[in-house]
């Protein structure tokens, strides 16, 4: 089954950093990109830019509204995320504590599933 791991982090987060550091968390995460290859469970894997080169989209009654980033009522964003082929939650969950955002992060574990299906609650 495939996982979803997002990764959710503060705001502001990454303009606290250094170049160094920042790179450093990176370098970090591409490890763990590559070990989770090597055992032949990831799937897929990107970094997400700042929520300020977003925009949110919605069509209501037929009208368009965009909304550019950054979004004031946000106080964290998805920075990124490994989508993982795993056989149980508990597995997706392991992998979950052991990436290295966890550290800096709140790493969300969700299956993935058609919107229609609410028999999971």
């Amino acid at each position: 089954m495939a996982y979803m791991l997002l990764i959710n982090e503060p705001v502001e987060q990454r303009s606290t950093r250094t170049r160094e550091q920042g790179e450093v968390a990176y370098q970090q995460m591409q490890r763990f990109a590559d070990e989770l290859k090597a055992q032949g469970l990831l799937l897929a894997v990107e970094s997400l830019a700042s929520q300020k080169q977003a925009s949110r989209v919605q069509v209501r009654d037929g009208q368009a509204r965009v909304v550019d980033g950054p979004f004031a009522e946000a106080k964290e964003m998805v920075g990124g995320f490994f989508l993982v082929n795993c056989d149980t939650r508990e597995q997706a969950v392991a992998l979950a504590q052991r990436c290295p955002a966890a550290h800096w992060c709140t790493v969300e574990v969700r299956p993935l599933a058609p919107c229609y299906d609410d028999s999971n609650g």
